[in-house]
């Protein structure tokens, strides 16, 4: 546990993070804060379409990765699609 101050930052406050705990924590430029039960979480941004990856390889080791809605070709796909 590290103990520090809340400290001015103009109109705003701030509280400076120690490298090693930055690192420790894997933070990068970009955080997400989030107010709770009397503390403030600071965790790393989440990236957008993160796990989707794994989350499709999984679904095509059940079987589940087929079109919901049998497939429609359209007026492009017949005049206009050139392979």
């Amino acid at each position: 546990m590290i103990r520090t101050k809340i400290v001015r930052i103009g109109n705003s406050r701030g509280v400076r993070l120690p490298k090693a705990l930055i690192e420790q924590a894997g933070l990068t430029e970009e955080i997400e804060l989030v107010a709770q039960d009397g503390e403030i979480v600071i965790s790393s941004a989440g990236r957008p379409r993160r796990g989707w990856a794994e989350a499709a390889q999984t679904a095509a080791g059940h079987g589940e990765d087929v079109l919901l809605d049998p497939y429609a070709p359209t007026r492009f796909d017949a005049e206009e699609w050139e392979w």
